[in-house]
């Protein structure tokens, strides 16, 4: 399995920005996105499972980022919104094939990791 992130920049706080992650290989059940700010430790963002869509989130980020796939593409999506400086952080996709929490939220549940994609937010 391989994994494959993109979509970083550097943005202003309040405005928008699209994640992407392609993968390639053995699909496993759930997708994830975890972060890595500055001086912290690297924390869940949210998941999804390949067959039903469920969706998980961290309380940061919900209401605010959509973790979305597509099959067809191999692809998954995360779209943020409403950024602030606090989410600034190198952002990591990866694989798992657990199905529930509490195991999505850890990421020793996540075989497969994707390089990051460094994303900026300044005011």
């Amino acid at each position: 399995v391989q994994l494959q992130a993109s979509g970083g920049g550097r943005v202003q706080v309040g405005n928008s920005l699209v994640l992407s992650c392609a993968t390639s290989g053995r699909r496993q059940n759930t997708m994830g996105w975890f972060r890595r700010a500055p001086g912290k430790e690297r924390e869940f963002v949210a998941s999804i499972t390949w067959s039903n869509g469920i969706t998980y989130y961290a309380d940061s980020v919900s209401g605010r980022f959509t973790i979305s796939s597509d099959s067809a593409k191999n692809t998954m999506y995360l779209r943020m919104i409403s950024l602030k400086p606090e989410d600034t952080a190198v952002y990591f996709c990866a694989s798992s094939n657990e199905y529930s929490t509490p195991y999505l939220y850890d990421q020793k549940s996540y075989h497969y990791w994707g390089k990051g994609t460094l994303v900026t937010v300044s005011s």
